[in-house]
């Protein structure tokens, strides 16, 4: 096991390597340019500058995440073949510095959607916060809260570009259903896997957050027969998952601890964050401690353990604690107790084996 910090480069965290450096066991840094729009090429000197950066602190570069789909490979219309065409290139480019696994999602219009960024929590932190009655059929209320609320910091998925669109986005994907989707999903990976096993790149698909139908937009990777579909329609060790638990765990019918023992062969890289689900379908972020939610942090872990796994491991959205000013969810101190967290359970396994 690795353990990876994301970070979302300087100017647009509020963060500093110098910051992660000091939190123990910690490896790779899991990067993205955040600046290129969906379907642009990353070109090497980008690429390049970004090693730079993370070189001068002894940071690997292993993980993206993310390389974005563009709409027109989801939809399966107007220039997809161009646009994957630019996701091959961005890959061969992303093969010379070494990555090894891209984190990339296939969600409709969102990549994730939360109507509360800072809800306050009993302790006194706050954190991010699904409230299932606020999703309604008009989303506009939504994006113009999180753009408000984003402080400054680029949101992925959720981009003043992509936003200012939202209703020419929806009328696009009006005609395509779950289905098609999946359709679109599996003729977008044929195309791409050659390339990945020539340079050896695990694409890890990141499950739909959450993971059910949100204003009428089908979502896929949602539970364990969605995981198993995915894995099965494109057979290839190259075509992986991206485990996270926060996730897959805002459903109650999931258990994240049995996806992550079936497969965790296909899992080159996972998420760890908890959640606690309220009965009427909310659910809110809270520490990576096992008992304050509701996925099974534990479980997972020892699943993960169990079954051999050599990936990388990064934690998960945080609280925002000890009066903290930062992107939401991404905050340094609760991420750094959640890396300690995983530590102690990953060090006291290996305590127990030996």
């Amino acid at each position: 096991m690795k353990m990876s910090f994301r970070w979302y480069g300087e100017g647009n965290d509020s963060v500093t390597l110098s910051q992660i450096r000091q939190i123990p066991g910690v490896e790779e840094i899991v990067w993205a340019l955040h600046h290129k729009q969906p379907g642009e090429v990353w070109e090497t000197d980008e690429i390049r500058a970004v090693k730079e950066q993370l070189d001068e602190y002894g940071f690997g570069m292993s993980v993206v995440e993310s390389v974005n789909v563009h709409d027109d490979i989801k939809t399966g219309n107007g220039d997809r073949d161009r646009y994957i065409e630019n996701y091959i290139t961005t890959l061969r480019h992303l093969h010379e510095f070494g990555v090894k696994v891209v984190c990339y999602n296939f969600m409709p219009v969102f990549d994730w959607t939360r109507t509360d960024l800072f809800h306050p929590l009993p302790d006194g932190s706050t954190a991010l916060f699904y409230e299932k009655d606020r999703i309604k059929d008009d989303p506009m209320e939504m994006a113009e809260y999180i753009l408000t609320e984003c402080k400054g910091f680029t949101m992925p998925g959720w981009e003043p570009e992509r936003m200012a669109g939202l209703k020419e986005l929806f009328a696009r994907y009006a005609d395509v259903d779950k289905e098609k989707l999946w359709e679109h999903l599996k003729y977008f990976l044929e195309a791409i896997m050659p390339v990945c096993r020539e340079c050896g790149i695990k694409m890890a698909i990141h499950p739909d957050d959450p993971p059910w139908d949100i204003f009428g937009l089908p979502r896929l990777i949602t539970d364990e027969a969605a995981v198993t579909r995915l894995l099965t329609m494109v057979d290839d060790p190259y075509n992986c998952l991206t485990l996270c638990s926060g996730s897959l765990g805002s459903s109650p019918k999931n258990v994240v601890a049995d996806i992550a023992r079936r497969h965790t062969d296909r899992i080159p890289f996972a998420h760890i964050r908890n959640v606690h689900r309220y009965e009427n379908g909310d659910f809110t972020e809270v520490s990576h401690r096992d008992r304050d939610g509701d996925v099974g942090v534990l479980d997972i872990i020892k699943a993960l353990y169990d079954n051999g796994f050599e990936g990388y491991i990064r934690p998960d959205h945080g609280r925002h604690i000890w009066g903290e000013k930062c992107r939401p969810g991404y905050g340094l101190y609760d991420r750094a107790l959640g890396i300690m967290y995983i530590l102690g359970a990953w060090d006291t396994l290996d305590k127990l084996k030996s």
